[in-house]
């Protein structure tokens, strides 16, 4: 649906893209480059500790972009998924948490005139696309801005993502973001 959707536009639209992190962002940026203008936005409240987030934050130099910054408060993240820290990632605290930073790019996305938005979320083998993309419907609706369907982990998206970060020697997380996720994984 991605490619339909790219070459349905004659002009080169204005795209949000929501990044996780600077190595999953490096592939999918590298695939939409050409096709839009590309502002990127990094809203991720769930990475923990604070210094993990500002390091996250930082790779993107090694990628030759600026981000749009919406601030660190990790205290919405607990606030939204109380209850749900035990579970697995992957579950519904993981779902709430993608909804709730596709949402705010949306806001943002609104906000300032994009044309259209998407996230680097569907990049992960350990993030569900088809929940992703029902969310970015969700949210087409709700904001009345085209949303870019895309599972970016296809045709070999990931492997790509990791192989650009090992060519910019830029640093690769071992978790999700969320200290839960980090414990899981230890």
């Amino acid at each position: 649906m991605m490619h339909e959707q790219i070459s349905s536009f004659d002009f080169k639209p204005k795209l949000l893209l929501h990044c996780c992190c600077a190595p999953c962002s490096s592939a999918v940026i590298e695939k939409l480059k050409d096709y839009f203008n590309i502002t990127y936005l990094f809203f991720n409240p769930n990475i923990y500790p604070e210094d993990e987030y500002i390091l996250r934050r930082e790779q993107f130099e090694k990628l030759g972009v600026k981000v749009v910054d919406l601030g660190y408060d990790h205290n919405e993240f607990l606030e939204l998924i109380k209850g749900r820290e035990n579970e697995l990632e992957g579950g519904a605290r993981c779902n709430i948490c993608i909804a709730m930073r596709m949402d705010r790019a949306f806001k943002y996305a609104k906000d300032n005139n994009f044309d259209i938005v998407t996230t680097t979320l569907s990049i992960s083998p350990h993030k569900n696309a088809e929940f992703i993309n029902i969310t970015g419907e969700s949210l087409e609706k709700k904001y009345h801005i085209q949303f870019l369907h895309a599972d970016f982990k296809k045709e070999n998206g990931f492997l790509r993502s990791t192989e650009i970060a090992k060519q910019v020697q830029m640093y690769r997380q071992n978790y999700c973001g969320c200290e839960f996720s980090a414990k899981q994984n230890n």
